[in-house]
């Protein structure tokens, strides 16, 4: 799969993955289709913003605000059926979160920025659509959470970056890459692995 594929699959994953979660606080379906379009392209214009990249995309490619509002519309239809949402949600989640991790690393290092960087730019690009999504619906976001979510998306980001140094292909990186990320992020939620959390016993113990 080629990125641009890669970059299509992403916003439509997380269009629907915003479609998802505004079903499930109640909204109509322009509360759902926004949703689902600030959860597809608010990643990537929090990075191009942060990076200086200009025109956005969104801005640039016009369509692809249709397409967003399209997926989450159908998604919604289609889901109307689906007495439980969450697991849908979280499966669509789960490919934006990997796919649009990868496509911010190749832009921040398509222009030559440190690695430290392009990890970063593709940890915000993977988790800043859904972290804008559950604030609009009023939720904790999953990355504040005790899943496995941003350390999912630095695994893609370091996988991306590392193995064509060790002399794998560019096509072959990205399949792993991805292929690595989407199955960790599945497992944590078959499995139920999780991150330490630190609440109110945490803090009883200064007391």
């Amino acid at each position: 799969m080629s990125l641009h594929g890669l970059y299509l699959l992403a916003i439509v994953a997380e269009a629907m993955s915003g479609a998802l979660m505004g079903m499930r606080r109640g909204m109509d379906l322009f509360g759902i289709c926004l949703v689902g379009t600030v959860a597809a392209l608010g990643g990537g214009t929090v990075r191009d913003v942060l990076l200086g990249h200009y025109p956005l995309g969104w801005i640039a490619h016009p369509e692809y605000l249709l397409l967003t509002a399209g997926a989450a519309a159908l998604t919604a239809v289609a889901a109307r059926r689906l007495h439980k949402l969450r697991m849908p949600f979280l499966v669509v989640d789960a490919l934006g979160l990997v796919a649009f991790t990868v496509l911010g690393c190749d832009i921040a290092a398509s222009q030559g920025l440190p690695t430290s960087i392009v990890l970063v730019s593709g940890l915000i690009t993977g988790i800043f659509g859904g972290l804008l999504r559950d604030v609009l619906c009023n939720e904790i976001p999953l990355v504040l959470q005790r899943e496995l979510y941003a350390s999912v998306s630095l695994l893609c980001g370091a996988l991306y970056l590392g193995l064509p140094l060790l002399g794998v292909g560019a096509t072959a990186t990205l399949a792993a890459a991805f292929v690595a990320g989407l199955a960790l992020r599945l497992c944590a939620l078959r499995f139920d692995w999780q991150l330490p959390r630190f609440g109110d016993e945490t803090i009883r113990g200064f007391d």
